[in-house]
């Protein structure tokens, strides 16, 4: 449960969480490209649903914002832009979504980030009693309570999650 072991890896989350006097539980994977929250809860022999994906997006005029997803579900994205009054919100491409979080896509975590965006978080994370978050890299998910989550960052609880469909 503690982070201070050496096999797991430091980075910008980790730090963050530590100076923030957090505690949290750290887990490896096997990484697999486009694997997804599906591969990393499969290998943590978890519920996909608990598995939070972060998300760099963008408006309209390249502002950008993290949003916290369900693995099980996508974002509506004109659902969020009409809920945050701009014409569109989109994804990042992976090089500006790492240049705005310091993380690589497939590795994004929403704490310690580079550039301060604005959070949003889907409402329903809060009904999962514990939640899998990117720790930092490609193949680390570190686990807290939706409840630290929501102290930590603080983030606008949003209701814009669709289903995905099985193929995605």
């Amino acid at each position: 449960m503690s982070t201070k072991n050496e096999k797991f890896p430091v980075t910008l989350a980790t730090r963050w969480l530590q100076s923030q006097g957090i505690t949290f539980s750290s887990y490896l994977y096997p990484y697999q490209d486009h694997g997804g929250t599906a591969h990393s809860a499969q290998c943590l022999e978890v519920d996909e649903y608990c598995v939070i994906k972060t998300l760099i997006m963008e408006d309209e005029h390249r502002q950008p914002l993290i949003v916290l997803m369900h693995g099980t579900h996508q974002v509506s994205a004109k659902d969020l832009a009409r809920l945050l009054g701009v014409k569109a919100i989109a994804p990042c491409e992976p090089a500006v979504a790492h240049k705005h979080s310091g993380y690589l896509v497939g590795g994004t975590s929403p704490f310690g980030v580079r550039k301060a965006m604005p959070v949003y978080m889907e409402a329903s994370i809060l009904d999962v009693p514990l939640i899998y978050l990117n720790g930092g890299k490609r193949g680390f998910l570190i686990s807290l309570t939706p409840s630290e989550v929501l102290r930590l960052l603080q983030p606008t609880l949003v209701k814009v999650a669709i289903k995905r469909l099985k193929s995605e």
